[in-house]
Parts: structure tokens; C-alpha cells; sequence
């Protein structure tokens, strides 16, 4: 049995949420790389092409441009068929403004964090929660 491993991260969206992991190594971009309908990871050129997000927790480096990955991903959480949450190594505020959009108008939160990805494994258990001092707790 594996100890389990707890790390500190930092909010762009607060919340909680769990799920397995799917790891990338290479960015996604939400416009043209997900279809909002299904989840499903459409750009053919990406390493995950066919998986699907839906409720899982999606660990990679950052998010990868256009802009309009924001109105992808609000639309996807509206759907449910958006990750359960996404743990990041650097900040994304495109992808950050799609969780807060969907926040406000849909009233549905999906955390966005920043934090040290190494070692998540895909299909690892991930939780992530709020810590004391408002930042986010990670276990895997």
C-alpha cells in the first residue's frame, strides 16, 4: 500500500472536488481541443486525443491558449462534462476565467489550483480541498 501524499497549492478558483487523475505532460487548449458536449480531448495532435475529461481531475502544465478556452470550459462545466477540477504547475488566467464565469452565472464551482505536479499519476486519486489559511490542500 502507497502513503498517501499531501501538498499545499494556490487557488485561482477555490472549491473541492475529487476524482482520478488524467496527466499531461503537454498543455490542452480548451478551444478546438475539447468538445464541451462530451469531454471528449478532440485535437488530434494532443497525446490524450479520444480521452475524456469529464469529472476527472486534469494535472498539466498549463493551459494553452486562445482566449475562447474560457467560453469552452464555462460551457463545459455548465454541462457537466468539464474535469471535477484542474491542478496546474503555472497560473492560467484564460482557463481561471472560464471557472469564475461558470461560477457566477451557473453557480457551479470547479477549483483551479497551482501547485507541484510531479509524481500524479494518471488514474491516481486525487482530492482537493480548502485548507485553514484558504489555500488548497491536494491528496493524492
Amino acid at each position: 500500500m502507497t502513503t498517501p501524499i499531501e501538498r499545499t497549492g494556490i487557488f485561482q478558483l477555490a472549491g473541492s472536488a475529487q476524482g482520478s487523475a488524467l496527466v499531461f505532460l503537454q498543455a490542452l487548449s480548451f478551444w478546438g481541443g475539447i468538445d464541451s458536449e462530451t469531454g471528449d480531448i478532440i485535437d488530434h495532435s494532443h497525446p490524450g486525443f479520444g480521452e475524456n475529461v469529464a469529472g476527472k481531475i486534469l494535472v498539466m502544465p498549463s493551459g494553452r491558449g486562445s482566449s475562447s478556452s474560457s467560453s469552452v470550459l464555462a460551457e463545459a462545466i455548465r454541462r457537466g462534462t468539464a474535469p471535477a477540477g484542474i491542478l496546474l504547475e503555472r497560473p492560467d488566467p484564460i482557463l481561471a476565467v472560464g471557472a469564475i464565469v461558470a461560477e457566477f452565472l451557473y453557480d457551479i464551482s470547479m477549483p483551479l489550483v497551482v501547485c507541484d505536479i510531479s509524481g500524479i499519476v494518471s488514474g491516481d486519486r486525487v482530492a482537493i480541498g480548502l485548507g485553514e489559511d484558504a489555500r488548497a490542500i491536494i491528496r493524492i
